[in-house]
């Protein structure tokens, strides 16, 4: 069954059906919300507010684009919305959940893996919020330009650009990590 189907099954009263996009999307969902807000509580509200907005306007998806484009751009404006509202800073706190997995291969490359994809989310929460969700969303996701400008609201120029400046900003920031923990290379 696919997503327009789903949808029309929602929108038909069976609510049920709705749990598909839950847990489907609640993952990505968390991870834009946690690199839009820097904190894991408020990421939790936000998704499970963009959730709501999502299951009371369904109606008005048009299938002009992908429903996760739809869902991921309710989910970038809750977020920000909550952001905008906050007057205080957050603590950063580490998510490596969305992070790639460690390889099952032996203990060393399991350690040097792990200390890899400790450094890319240290490194990630150390960049700027906008930086580090365009990095996720296009290298740990795979989204396209186009995704990721639906997503933000961005033109694909803009994407494309602020993507070059996050790489180089990545880069320099890995290379200092790199400095401080010389055996991640």
């Amino acid at each position: 069954m696919n997503e327009n189907e789903r949808v029309q099954q929602v929108l038909s009263g069976k609510t049920s059906a709705f749990t598909y996009f839950v847990e489907t999307y609640q993952d990505m969902a968390f991870t834009i919300a946690h690199r839009v807000c820097g904190n894991v509580q408020d990421a939790e509200d936000v998704v499970q507010e963009s959730f709501v907005k999502v299951y009371r306007n369904l109606h008005t998806f048009r299938n002009e684009s992908k429903f996760s484009s739809w869902l991921y751009r309710i989910v970038y404006n809750t977020a920000i919305t909550h952001s905008k509202s906050k007057l205080w800073l957050y603590d950063q706190e580490t998510s490596l959940s969305n992070v790639q997995e460690i390889s099952d291969f032996d203990t060393e490359t399991q350690i040097i893996d792990s200390e890899r994809t400790e450094a890319v989310a240290n490194v990630l929460n150390k960049m700027s919020k906008g930086e580090a969700l365009l990095l996720t969303l296009y290298y740990l996701e795979d989204n396209p330009v186009k995704e990721i400008a639906r997503i933000t609201g961005l033109n694909e120029s803009n994407v494309k650009v602020k993507l070059f400046r996050a790489r180089q900003s990545f880069k320099e920031l890995y290379a200092r990590y790199e400095r401080v923990i010389p055996d991640l290379q």
